[in-house]
Formats: C-alpha cells, sequence, structure tokens
C-alpha cells in the first residue's frame, strides 16, 4: 500500500480562521491520533483551536456538520474523522457511502469546505499506518488540506451579487 508524505514547510497563514473537527467515537485510539496532528498544523496556521466534536458513529457525521455550519456562518472549513471497519455483511458499504453522500450535500449546498478523513478499510493495519507519529498521518493531511482551501477562498473571495 502507497503512503504519501506531508510536508509542513510553507503552511500558508490564515489568521483567526474557525474550522470544526468531527470524529466518530469508533476506533478513538487512530482518529484521536490523526486529530492531535490536524490540531497542531491548524495551530501553526494560525486557527483558532476548534472544538472537536464526538458523535457516535461515521453515519451522524453529516448530520453533525450540516448542524455546525447552520449555526456559526464564521466556519470556513470542517474536518472529519472517523474509521469504518469491513465486516461480514453489507453495512460496511451503506456507512461508508451514506456518510460520504451526506458530506458531500452538505458541503455544496452550505459552501464550505469539508476536508473527509473518514476512512473506510478491510484490516485495522491500514488505517495504524496512516495514524502514527509521522508524516503520514492523516491529520497532518487533513490539517494542510483545510488551511489551503481556507487561504485558496480568502484569495478568491466569493462575488457579490447586486440586489
Amino acid at each position: 500500500m502507497a503512503q504519501t508524505s506531508y510536508s509542513t514547510a510553507q503552511i500558508p497563514r490564515v489568521e483567526g480562521a474557525k474550522t470544526a473537527i468531527i470524529i466518530s467515537k469508533w476506533y478513538r485510539e487512530f482518529t484521536d491520533s490523526m486529530v492531535k496532528r490536524c490540531l497542531e498544523v491548524l495551530s501553526v496556521a494560525g486557527c483558532v483551536t476548534p472544538k472537536v466534536h464526538v458523535v457516535p458513529g461515521s453515519l451522524e457525521i453529516p448530520l453533525a456538520a450540516k448542524r455546525l455550519v447552520e449555526n456559526d456562518p464564521e466556519l470556513e472549513s470542517i474536518i472529519v474523522f472517523g474509521v469504518i471497519l469491513k465486516g461480514d455483511t453489507y453495512h460496511f458499504e451503506m456507512v461508508k457511502d451514506l456518510a460520504n453522500s451526506g458530506l458531500e450535500r452538505v458541503m455544496f449546498e452550505h459552501d464550505i469546505p469539508i476536508i473527509n478523513e473518514i476512512i473506510p478499510v478491510d484490516t485495522l493495519e491500514y488505517v495504524r499506518a496512516r495514524s502514527g507519529d509521522d508524516d503520514k498521518n492523516k491529520g497532518l493531511e487533513a490539517g494542510l488540506a483545510a488551511v489551503e482551501i481556507m487561504a485558496w477562498r480568502r484569495a478568491n473571495p466569493k462575488r457579490r451579487t447586486k440586489n
């Protein structure tokens, strides 16, 4: 399995940027490690320290994202973490597909970037390799993606419509 390393050498500054983090309560030993690395990147970029919201599972993450964006117009991004382990039934596919399509709807309906690190896996070895204390940690990737898209959006603001 190929892994990508992520560099924090040139993290854009997004002073005061507000993001939220949502995680599933399942497999916290992995998601907590990802969140830790993500928070480090956000801090270096000048973001406000985000609140970490814990929900029952990955399927509930889109609903939580929708509520957060509806209640906080200052949010510039949302970052989500979860692990979905394939079992013997089709439940894995259902949860994976509904979580992803739900996040897509929230992102486009509310015009907010959602950095999706819900990782569907056949074995926990895959997610273990992406949540370690190294430069392949998916939290590092998520933090960088959030900072980069927030910086891009600040440089390319939405055009105002004439009334």
